[in-house]
This record gives structure tokens, C-alpha cells and sequence, in this order.
């Protein structure tokens, strides 16, 4: 259903957040005007989160161990982590499908990519255990995890080095939880100019979905339309060598199996 005027980039949010009954949305959406995809600019899911994007690093095997193996790991000694290691990306940092991702914010030239699963937030989550974890998901949505490689490591802390503006991109929409039976058999993929890169199911996650919302929710509360990055499988840029950084013009294309594919271009 197309939402209009001044206030539909949150509508999305909204429904996330309840202000706006699922089931009235779809109710709503079975009579609503049918436009054609081609037709219309789709903006992010959620646009203007209220929050940073909370992202999970080196949160699969293969990948932890071509992060820890790049130069570029300031987290530990350790190839694989022993908990969950949270940063997060500026709310500044996200557009939406075939929105161009600025690279020349970098003044390093080390942008690189990491597919990744979003999980999406739809009941306020405090002290909520792994038992209880999916009753607070709301849907899931796939996310581009866009990076500087060197302000990365430069600055130990990930934050600058992932919260460029533009360096987030999420979409092409947010699937609910219903809809997907066993979000652990997903796949993910993305390619680069056509050439596959990364390639990976979500059950290969170190710490899986409800591991990662019971962690956060232990001492903060998580809210509705609070997006979770879960982490990005083998095949990043900097796990070549030498590293296969992005330039001007290249093509990123991340796709998901059941939530459909994101497609961004470095300017």
C-alpha cells in the first residue's frame, strides 16, 4: 500500500510501532491504487530510524576469521569472539534501494561492503530471554553494512568508519516475521558488478537472532522499529589480497532469499 503526503516516509514506522494495526494495513492495502514498481522512488523501509542501526561484528565463521586475518581486527587477540561485539551506525547513514551510496565521503578511498540480514523490532524488549526473543520481531529486511576501511581501523571504535552518511543502505522492503518460516535457512548473496562475492546462510551466524536480542535487551531496552544488523559472511572487499576496495561507479547488489534484493551504486 503507497502511503502519501507529508508524513508517509514514517509510515512504515509507524506500523512497526503499532500506531497503525498490521491488520489494518493489510486490510486497507487489498483495496488500495496498484502502482507499478518502475513507477514509483522507494525510500528505506524506515527511512529516519529513532535510533542508530545496531550491527554485530564478526558474527560469522569464515568471515571472523578473514577480518582477524586483514589487518584491520582492533577488537581482540581473539579470531573468534567470545560474546556478541555491538557497534552501531548513524541514523544519517541510511538510504534506500537504488539510492546512490557516497564514497567520496571517504577520504581514505577503502570503501568496502557487507551484506547482512536486518532484524526488525516490534515489541519493547527488556530482560527478554532467547525463549522469548522472536515474540519482539517484527520482520526482517536486508541491509548493506557500507564501511571505511581504514577510518575503521584507524579509530579502533567502529562508528566513524561505518556511520558515513549514505553508508547503510537497507530495502527493498521489510518481510514480517510471518512470513518467513525458518529465518535460519535463509540465504544471502551479494555481488559486485555481477561477480558473486559472498554467499551464506543464516544459520552459519555465530551468535544467532535470539542470542543477539536477549544480549542487547539484558541492559537496554530495545524499542519498536529498532533495526539489528546481524553480521556480514566471508567475502568482503579486504578478504582479498591485495583488498578489492569499491570505486566510483561499481555496482552493489545484495539479495536475500524470500526478502528480495538491494541494489546500490558508489557515487
Amino acid at each position: 500500500m503507497c502511503a502519501e503526503g507529508t508524513d508517509a516516509s514514517n509510515a512504515v514506522r509507524r506500523v512497526v510501532e503499532g500506531a497503525i494495526p498490521l491488520d489494518d494495513w493489510r486490510q486497507a492495502a487489498s483495496s488500495a491504487q496498484r502502482l507499478r514498481i518502475d513507477a514509483v522512488r522507494l525510500l528505506a523501509p524506515i527511512p529516519e530510524p529513532r535510533r542508530d542501526i545496531f550491527c554485530v561484528g564478526k558474527n560469522y565463521h569464515a568471515h571472523a576469521a578473514e577480518f582477524h586475518s586483514s589487518g584491520f581486527d582492533s577488537t581482540s587477540k581473539e579470531e573468534l569472539p567470545q560474546a556478541p561485539i555491538i557497534f552501531t551506525k548513524a541514523t544519517t547513514s541510511v538510504v534506500g534501494p537504488d539510492a546512490p551510496v557516497n564514497g567520496s565521503l571517504d577520504p581514505t578511498g577503502s570503501v568496502d561492503y557487507e551484506g547482512e540480514l536486518g532484524v526488525v523490532i516490534g515489541n519493547r524488549a527488556s530482560r527478554v530471554s532467547k525463549a522469548e526473543a522472536f515474540d519482539h520481531v517484527f520482520g526482517y529486511v536486508v541491509l548493506n553494512d557500507v564501511t571505511s576501511r581504514e577510518l575503521q581501523r584507524r579509530h579502533s571504535q567502529w562508528i566513524i568508519g561505518k556511520g558515513i552518511d549514505t553508508f547503510c543502505p537497507m530495502g527493498p522492503w521489510i518481510v514480517t516475521a510471518d512470513e518467513v518460516e525458518d529465518v535460519a535457512a535463509l540465504e544471502l548473496s551479494t555481488t559486485i558488478n555481477g561477480e558473486v562475492r559472498q554467499k551464506a546462510r543464516v544459520a552459519d551466524l555465530i551468535f544467532d537472532i535470539p542470542t543477539l536480542i536477549e544480549t542487547l535487551s539484558a541492559t537496554m531496552t530495545l524499542l519498536p522499529g529498532d533495526i539489528i544488523a546481524t553480521g556480514t559472511p566471508e567475502g568482503v572487499g579486504i578478504g582479498f589480497k591485495p583488498p578489492r576496495y569499491l570505486a566510483k561507479g561499481d555496482r552493489m547488489s545484495v539479495s536475500i532469499s524470500g526478502l528480495g534484493t538491494l541494489e546500490n551504486t558508489i557515487e
